[in-house]
């Protein structure tokens, strides 16, 4: 056995199964780490004869990094799946052949993510491909201490690429996925407070690796990050969506490069003007009293 298969759960039963059928032909041992799902996740895990672990969530970073540091995991790789995503047969049958042949200077594999919203394949406005390391040899690899846009980061060798794909598809509809991502937009908000209080490093951007994860980390946060609140959000959908070709996605398309190129990048920026005119406000009253 090569692999060993971390997932991280909450309420996940609608998205669960699919997720471990796609699995069943890597031969690869699941863990399953639940932080209280009260639906029928676990059952689901546990009828698929996974090891199932529960520990209370704080961020994804720590629990992953929990999983990492506490599983009794003894394969030589370790993969990452989120319950929403599923491997490809391709990308198992390349797993299996790739793994065990790997040189010993290549301690990890980028994957690219494909996704899928309301049914559609989302190909354009520089959304695909996303490269992300999702497989890792054995106590090489920890995840970032961030709250949002987390990677994980080897602590040595290089990294080569898998030709094919993980898809993700989340099946619980518009509700959750705009519910989900208010969510992101506060841990959002808590990465930009903990990166400006504890004047946090970025490990990503200190590696030797040349990765896509690092390209657009670098861009988010010295031309992103430097833009004008709200301005910065319309030439992002702008930018993916006319010149990324993203209306070549549909209708569907429409929807996704509008919520989540410009919609969410909005929230955030609300969210961040919100708290910086509380200071403000929290400063002047002092003085008129």
């Amino acid at each position: 056995m090569q692999l060993s298969v971390i997932i991280l759960t909450y309420n996940e039963s609608l998205n669960l199964p699919k997720c471990l059928a796609s699995l069943k032909s890597l031969d690869a041992e699941i863990f399953v780490v639940d932080s209280g799902s009260s639906d029928e996740t676990v059952e689901i895990a546990n009828k698929a004869n996974c090891h199932v672990s529960y520990h209370p969530f704080e961020n994804q970073a720590k629990q992953l990094n929990w999983a990492l540091q506490n599983l009794p995991i003894k394969t030589p790789w370790i993969m990452r799946i989120d319950a929403d995503e599923c491997v490809t047969p391709e990308l198992a049958t390349e797993l299996k052949q790739v793994l065990p042949k790997t040189s010993t200077q290549i301690t990890g594999y980028q994957v690219k993510r494909r996704v899928f919203f309301m049914g559609r394949w989302i190909r354009h406005g520089g959304y695909y491909p996303t490269w992300l390391l999702r497989v890792w040899r054995n106590g090489l690899g920890t995840c970032e201490q961030l709250w949002m846009d987390e990677h994980i980061v080897l602590s040595e060798g290089e990294t080569a690429k898998l030709k094919h794909d993980i898809i993700d598809e989340n099946q619980k509809g518009l509700s959750f996925w705009t519910d989900k991502h208010n969510r992101y937009s506060e841990r959002e908000l808590k990465q930009l407070l903990t990166q400006e209080i504890t004047l946090q490093q970025d490990t990503l951007l200190e590696t030797d690796a040349n990765s896509q994860a690092k390209q657009r980390r670098w861009v988010k946060k010295n031309l992103y990050g430097r833009s004008p609140l709200f301005l910065r959000a319309f030439i992002y959908f702008l930018l993916r969506y006319l010149i990324g070709l993203g209306f070549l996605d549909g209708m569907e398309g429409l929807i996704f490069h509008f919520l989540q190129g410009f919609w969410y990048r909005f929230l955030v920026d609300a969210k961040i003007y919100e708290m910086e005119r509380n200071q403000k406000v929290s400063i002047i009253l002092p003085k008129l009293s």
